[in-house]
């Protein structure tokens, strides 16, 4: 009779050869909050020559990770998943906007954020936003605050592209109510 000792199979997820896994890291940092953006750029038109074709179309990204990089000159940065539309958008195109959302906006963040999404034209629709003097790109309304950029460096980072932009307009169009949170996996209020 053979010995046969039956073979377990591993239930902790693979890690990366310096040793913490995804699910580890991800949950890590959820602990962090973030407060939640709309970033958003003009895409050109895809056929210029011809009148028929609409102008260009409106995109929008909702993202968490953003922050300020420097007062002089003023600039920020926004992490992209390398070859999202919006990565591939600003690599051919340097003018973008960032909209700071509300607590009061948790469903356009919800609905900029959803995968397999209809088209960015259509999400654009109800939503109240004015174009910025510069980018084009649309600014929302009731955002605590709005800010034009043009980006100033890409920079590759793991599964994600780092962009730095220098602020080329900056306004606080709205007071009223808190932050939008992101914090635990969820869409939070402050307080």
């Amino acid at each position: 009779m053979l010995n046969t000792v039956p073979k377990t199979v591993s239930k902790t997820p693979p890690r990366h050869p310096e040793g913490v896994s995804n699910d580890e890291f991800r949950a890590a940092m959820s602990r962090l909050a973030d407060g939640v953006v709309l970033v958003t750029a003009r895409e050109a038109s895809l056929d210029p020559d011809d009148p028929r074709a609409p102008d260009g179309e409106d995109v929008g990204m909702t993202a968490t990770a953003f922050m300020s990089v420097s007062l002089d000159p003023p600039l920020v940065l926004i992490s992209l998943r390398t070859g999202s539309r919006m990565d591939d958008l600003l690599d051919e195109q340097p003018s973008w906007a960032v909209s700071v959302l509300s607590e009061s906006q948790r469903h356009i963040a919800g609905r900029f954020a959803m995968k397999g999404r209809i088209s960015d034209r259509l999400l654009f629709d109800d939503i109240p936003y004015t174009r910025g003097e510069v980018t084009g790109a649309p600014l929302v309304g009731g955002a605590l605050a709005t800010l034009e950029c043009r980006t100033e460096q890409r920079v590759p980072a793991g599964d994600h592209t780092l962009v730095i932009g220098r602020v080329l307009t900056a306004s606080v169009p709205s007071a009223d109510g808190g932050p939008l949170m992101y914090f635990r996996g969820r869409y939070r209020q402050l307080g």
